[in-house]
């Protein structure tokens, strides 16, 4: 049986008035996370939010210049062209938080998840942002641990990180999951959503191309997907990878986990088949493409 018709949603299958994306908790079918992605113009350059018992992220995708109102402060955030051009600002509002976003131009994403504990407003440098080579070899890629447990510790549940994948690599390898079931006692919700480059964009491409695998422990969930720009792919339970970007089309997918556990944590579950391939990877160099993107922009390689 194949379920993930639930699961992966095409570029445009999940859009609303001047929203690429609007995913909710009720349109996922769990209990956590979420995710909109606002789109700015002449006619939308402003937008107001009530999250009520969500807190938030929001992370500039390509908007140069975001403010954020929020209890009659004023955030002004860095944004960028496109996500493959650098790292931006971000901000973290609480839960039941009411503010405005307001954009020229370009897309913001706001990544939510239910919460019950108030912590204070962040606003998040681009330069503040850990940039992390992850993997070697033909997976190496870059993370930028946005809101992540070791990166900010000012949040209930939410946790959000970007990976940057060249054109040719492979990312979510070797496959992992946690979804407190067989033997895997860690639980997090986890929501995909990637754009597509082409060669050296610095957003996504609609040619972009990439591949996408979820498998469930029992084997009912078998997918693998060819990914267009601006498809989101949700993972309630099972093993996730490889991320596959095809040669010349790097990827990017923005991270939105959150779960149960009363303290924020990434940790996961090797497919034991494929755990010896960390082991593999102290032996290979990492692709002297990573880092790709900086605080600065592109990372220019000799």
């Amino acid at each position: 049986m194949n379920a993930t018709s639930s699961w992966y949603f095409p570029n445009g299958s999940l859009s609303a008035q001047n929203q690429p994306v609007a995913l909710d908790v009720k349109r996922a079918g769990w209990t956590y996370c979420g995710i909109d992605v606002h789109s700015f113009s002449a006619t939308n350059k402003k937008i107001e939010i009530d999250l009520g018992d969500r807190e938030a992220v929001v992370v500039p995708l390509s908007s140069l210049s975001i403010e954020v109102c929020h209890a009659d402060k004023k955030y002004i955030l860095a944004g960028r062209p496109g996500v493959f051009a650098s790292v931006a600002d971000w901000f973290y509002a609480p839960v039941g938080a009411k503010f405005s976003i307001a954009a020229d131009s370009g897309e913001v994403a706001v990544c939510t998840t239910i919460a019950t504990k108030e912590f204070a407003p962040h606003h998040g440098l681009a330069r503040s942002v850990p940039i992390e080579p992850r993997g070697a070899g033909f997976a190496t890629r870059q993370v930028n641990n946005i809101a992540t447990p070791d990166s900010f510790q000012g949040a209930d549940r939410i946790i959000i990180c970007e990976v940057l994948t060249p054109g040719g690599n492979w990312s979510s390898w070797p496959p992992h999951r946690h979804d407190g079931i067989a033997g895997c006692p860690n639980m997090n919700e986890e929501i995909y959503y990637f754009r597509i480059g082409k060669q050296n964009s610095d957003h996504g491409d609609a040619e972009g191309r990439g591949y996408f695998h979820a498998y469930t422990v029992d084997k009912k969930v078998d997918d693998t997907v060819t990914l267009s720009d601006g498809d989101v792919y949700i993972l309630p339970a099972g093993y996730h990878g490889p991320s596959i970007a095809a040669p010349e089309y790097p990827m990017y997918f923005l991270n939105v986990l959150a779960g149960p556990a009363p303290d924020r944590t990434m940790a996961f579950c090797d497919d034991p088949s494929h755990h010896w391939i960390r082991d593999e990877w102290k032996t290979q160099q990492i692709d002297p493409r990573v880092p790709m993107t900086s605080a600065d922009g592109r990372v220019k390689k000799l």
